[in-house]
């Protein structure tokens, strides 16, 4: 039996894009994904990670989705993009079965749409990179993606942060680019973090 675990990395941040990754891996090689030390990705430092990754990607096959700042913004809903891509990645990848770490308050109800969209067997759950090793080698996968993105965007755009609007290097990066009036494109401009710091512009402006 083949089963595809997805999770993605970058939901949350102000800054840079969203991954979201599928793993596909034989039921056979789901012992061989524990044994490397395959867990939810926040558990293991970047360099453990990197390596992995590269382990995953010899044992599975791996699709991965890229969601620019640009195409969030244009979204109502960020969970809507997420199930878009979740019925891409089933598609592409054709499981048996998919494990899928969700997103939505009631894991039940994305479950329902996704079997409906897709004709497969799906299992939904909060926190599943914790429970599936095969969730967990996505998002593993995904993050390790992320990362790479973010150090790239870093070297053309200058040190950011973290990318996530409790970061203060973060926060003073936006605020000197909204003040300068060029926010670049990595930067997502409908999250509040930026409403709100374009608006205290706004006001030291009209002060």
């Amino acid at each position: 039996m083949k089963v595809v675990g997805i999770d993605e990395a970058g939901k949350g941040p102000v800054i840079g894009p969203m991954i979201v990754c599928g793993v596909l891996c034989e039921e056979s090689n789901l012992q061989k994904l524990e044994r490397l030390g395959v867990k939810d990705s926040k558990k293991l430092k970047p360099e453990k990670r990197r390596e992995l990754a590269e382990e995953i990607k010899k044992l599975c096959k791996i699709c991965l989705i890229r969601v620019t700042p640009e195409e969030i913004d244009k979204s109502d809903n960020i969970n809507d993009l997420l199930r878009e891509c979740y019925i891409k990645i089933i598609e592409k990848l054709d499981p048996d079965l998919v494990i899928v770490d969700s997103p939505d308050v009631k894991p039940e109800r994305l479950k329902e749409f996704l079997e409906r969209m897709t004709g497969k067997e799906v299992i939904s759950k909060h926190k599943a990179d914790e429970d599936f090793v095969v969730v967990a080698a996505a998002s593993i996968v995904a993050k390790v993606e992320r990362d790479a993105e973010i150090d790239r965007l870093k070297r053309e755009y200058g040190d950011f942060g973290s990318g996530y609007a409790s970061d203060p290097k973060t926060i003073k990066f936006l605020e000197e680019r909204i003040k300068s009036g060029k926010i670049p494109p990595i930067v997502r401009r409908r999250w509040k973090t930026v409403e709100r710091l374009s608006q205290h512009s706004l006001d030291d402006f009209v002060s």
